[in-house]
């Protein structure tokens, strides 16, 4: 959730982020694998809890899947702390994450025609949410010689975000914030022939209601409106993180078919949601992504149309 930067503590934002420089710290000095193991496993134990992300998962799935047994959807909270937790220092961890993408070859419809398209200079929007290990796609795109950059929404604690953008960098290809000169940035590489990345699964307040996992969720309509403004080739991107627990398969996707921004906006979300269904243990339900008290405060008509 966006929080204006007055209403925060910074002291406390602070020590958040000493804390979570502590953990890193003391995870960089073991073996990658042992690395991202203890780190997921603290996530799921005591961090989650203690920060409310273990109750907050419990109380979205409840909403998507009410008839869901309650020991299931603990079971699946568990496992959204755990990816969470490895996705944070596999992300910290570029030299580790960059090498072991080399093994990870992307593949699916959309992988020769990402191929093509990258060879003809024609640019590509690659469109993924918090799901597996999102900057891992980009790691596995970027050793073949992308430059795929990074469109990013600056995080609330800004001590904390000031390092973690440079996870971001470490992967090849530029990092943009999502503000004015961010996007102008975003959009200059773009234009000349530049592949990008960004994130479709977050609450946009002066978004568009689209379906995801079967409640409207207001969502940007940027990423279809970039493609066709700019010709660039829209594929969804999934890196799903594998049974081994460190390696991931890359899915690139068919392309979504130019037309209506909302409706490619809706067939980005379909997207997304299959891969969630699929695997719901690594998506990232602890965001407040659909947040329906205050949709009803933004979209006080379409509320009354969904009642009726």
């Amino acid at each position: 959730m966006a929080v204006s930067r007055g209403t925060r503590r910074p002291a406390i934002d602070w020590l958040t982020d000493r804390a979570v420089r502590a953990i890193i710290g003391v995870a960089m000095v073991m073996p990658y694998a042992m690395r991202v193991r203890f780190v997921g496993g603290l996530t799921q134990r005591i961090v989650g809890p203690l920060a409310g992300y273990r109750r907050r998962a419990i109380e979205n799935l409840a909403y998507i899947w009410p008839d869901m047994p309650v020991s299931e959807r603990r079971r699946i909270a568990g496992e959204v702390l755990n990816n969470t937790g490895r996705t944070l220092i596999e992300n910290y961890s570029t030299a580790d994450q960059l090498a072991h993408a080399r093994n990870w070859q992307p593949h699916g419809p959309g992988f020769a025609l990402a191929e093509a398209a990258r060879k003809a200079g024609r640019p590509i929007i690659f469109v993924s949410g918090h799901f597996g290990n999102y900057q891992a796609a980009r790691a596995a795109m970027n050793v073949r010689g992308y430059e795929m950059g990074g469109l990013y929404r600056a995080m609330n604690n800004p001590y904390f975000n000031a390092h973690y953008v440079r996870t971001i960098q470490g992967v090849g290809g530029p990092a943009f914030s999502r503000e004015r000169r961010g996007l102008a940035g975003f959009v200059k590489h773009l234009r000349t022939g530049g592949q990008g990345a960004l994130l479709i699964d977050q609450y946009f307040a002066d978004g568009t209601r689209v379906d995801f996992m079967g409640k409207p969720a207001p969502t940007a309509l940027s990423a279809a409106e970039m493609a066709l403004k700019y010709d660039a080739l829209l594929l969804p991107i999934y890196a799903r993180r594998s049974a081994n627990g460190l390696d991931f398969d890359v899915l690139v996707e068919a392309p979504v078919t130019p037309g209506d921004p909302v409706r490619m906006t809706q067939d980005l979300m379909d997207s997304l949601s299959a891969q969630v269904r699929a695997n719901p243990g690594q998506w990232f339900w602890v965001h407040r992504r659909w947040k329906p008290g205050r949709q009803a405060s933004y979209f006080p008509a379409a509320i009354a149309d969904d009642r009726t």
